[in-house]
């Protein structure tokens, strides 16, 4: 005998009968995607205009209302600033001073981050915790003393003011300590049963393994050596030595500022960050997760 369920989807097609047992419209859901897109489309449009106007006229960067689109495209920008600086050079300035730093960051973070994970010795958790504490210190605080220091070192204008206070990195020793607690205790002990070295343990079995935080750490380090300003501005007085966001802010006099060549310098400068970000996208999100997972 029939039931009254079947009764009433007599006649009905399948679309229709499935309609009426379908999940609610999630109005939260849509309205999170709405405005997180909002948000990526502001986010982006600093950057289309950085695109935009390194093609376009100087009287159109500067225009009201604001030009979008360059009307003629032109390369004139990007010519002027090879032309009026050592472009070259300060590229390469910036690439030693962000890859050496980064490098040397990775090393005695990894070390230090493992010791602090894997290692058991009094004291351990004192000083993890001394290493959180110079984080809560803000940075400008710090400016001056490290200026004095280098001073005393004979350090002023040379590459050894930036790359010697860079050596270590509270964060990072943070970030790969986290990470460290999700490698398995066992396999480091199965490395020592068959005889392996603390050394040979560390480089060929918990660094491979750790290629997601080194990636994340790696990402992360060489955009702020990149991008920094202040520090390079503070130290560093022969021009020849400079960095390029050094090199752009001579676009910028008392009277007038360059905005179409400063544009188009900026846009040549952020290819290395995005290089180095599309070759380890894959492990940034991973490394970053992980770290979270223990600890």
């Amino acid at each position: 005998m029939a039931t009254l369920e079947e009764i009433q989807g007599i006649g009905q097609r399948p679309d229709d009968r499935g309609a009426n047992t379908g999940k609610p419209i999630d109005w939260g859901q849509i309205l999170l995607y709405v405005v997180l897109t909002i948000g990526a489309v502001i986010s982006f449009v600093p950057f289309f205009w950085m695109i935009t106007s390194a093609f376009k006229l100087p009287q159109e960067v500067t225009a009201f209302p604001p030009v979008w689109f360059p009307s003629k495209p032109t390369m004139d920008n990007i010519v002027r600033i090879w032309d009026r600086l050592d472009f070259a050079r300060y590229f390469a300035n910036s690439m030693v001073l962000a890859v050496i730093p980064t490098v040397i960051i990775l090393l005695t973070s990894t070390l230090i981050g493992y010791v602090l994970a894997k290692y058991s010795f009094r004291g351990r958790d004192a000083f993890f915790l001394a290493i959180l504490a110079t984080m809560m210190i803000p940075y400008p605080v710090t400016l001056i003393p490290s200026y004095q220091m280098m001073g005393w070192f004979r350090w002023l204008d040379t590459y050894w003011a930036l790359i010697i206070p860079g050596m270590f990195s509270s964060f990072g020793i943070f970030l790969v300590r986290q990470f460290m607690h999700s490698i398995p205790d066992d396999l480091l002990d199965a490395g020592r049963i068959d005889g392996a070295s603390e050394y040979r343990i560390f480089f060929q079995l918990v660094l491979p393994l750790s290629i997601p935080v080194i990636s994340a750490l790696g990402i992360f380090h060489f955009m702020w050596n990149w991008d920094s300003f202040l520090w390079p501005l503070l130290v560093l007085n022969t021009q020849t030595k400079f960095t390029l966001p050094l090199a752009l802010a001579t676009f910028t006099t008392q009277y007038i500022t360059d905005y179409a060549s400063t544009m188009a310098g900026a846009a040549i400068s952020i290819a290395p960050v995005l290089v180095v970000f599309l070759l380890l996208q894959r492990y940034f999100v991973a490394g970053v997760a992980l770290t979270g997972m223990k600890g």
